[in-house]
């Protein structure tokens, strides 16, 4: 058995200015994103962490980066980390209309709905399988293994069910979701596959000061770049 956790990017620009980002909008961290990376470094020092992966977007590799330094280890990219693509909607300005648009494809996947899908992206089908392959990339082989991954809410939200099909869905989308929160999931190896029991999620008690002051959604699914 191996033990994921997933660590959501510290803050950025888009997190402020709600804009979506899958590809072409790519921010750095905010200072506020620095030491809440920082400080989830911290936690990490008392684990024994041996490996860490990470989205390619600059919010992601930036955390990663700092959370390598804290334990001393390399961190590795993976392009089936990126944030959920959301197609055209990427570049357009981040009114109330597109954030419609984009919750009701969410509200489709929460139906089961997993063939509706972003004009110019991905469905949910697309997505899990896009988490399943990196799955397959970080845990193939490995038994024992304690795995940092640092990536984008929307991509852990909804790709969780793959991984962990008891889970609640809609009950955790009520929690807030807070920069550099973290999860942490038991894999084990299942016919093939990878099956997880969710153990925690999202918590962010290790954040203080104004590392935990919470950036409230744009809409319900909001915010999760």
């Amino acid at each position: 058995m191996n033990t994921l956790y997933l660590i959501r990017h510290g803050e950025n620009v888009a997190n402020l200015t709600k804009e979506f980002s899958h590809r072409k909008v790519d921010y750095s961290l905010t200072p506020k994103g620095v030491l809440q990376a920082q400080q989830t470094g911290e936690v990490l020092k008392r684990l024994e962490i041996d490996a860490i992966y990470s989205s390619p977007l600059k919010r992601a590799a930036e955390t990663a980066a700092i959370l390598a330094a804290a334990v001393g280890l390399p961190y590795t990219i993976l392009e089936e980390l990126r944030e959920v693509n959301v197609g055209d909607l990427e570049g357009q300005p981040p009114t109330v209309e597109a954030w419609e648009r984009h919750n009701q494809v969410i509200v489709a996947w929460f139906q089961g709905q997993l063939e509706r899908g972003f004009t110019g992206g991905e469905n949910g089908f697309d997505l899990r399988t896009r988490f399943d392959r990196a799955l397959h990339l970080m845990l193939d082989g490995k038994d024992g293994r304690n795995l940092v991954v640092v990536g984008h809410g929307g991509q852990f939200t909804f790709a969780l069910p793959q991984l962990c099909p008891t889970v609640n869905l809609a009950e955790l989308i009520t929690r807030p979701n807070q920069n550099c929160s973290i999860s942490k999931i038991a894999v084990s190896q299942q016919n093939g596959g990878w099956e997880g029991e969710l153990l925690a999620w999202s918590e962010f008690a290790h954040l203080s000061g104004p590392a935990a002051e919470l950036v409230e959604g744009y809409m319900t699914t909001g915010n999760r770049k």
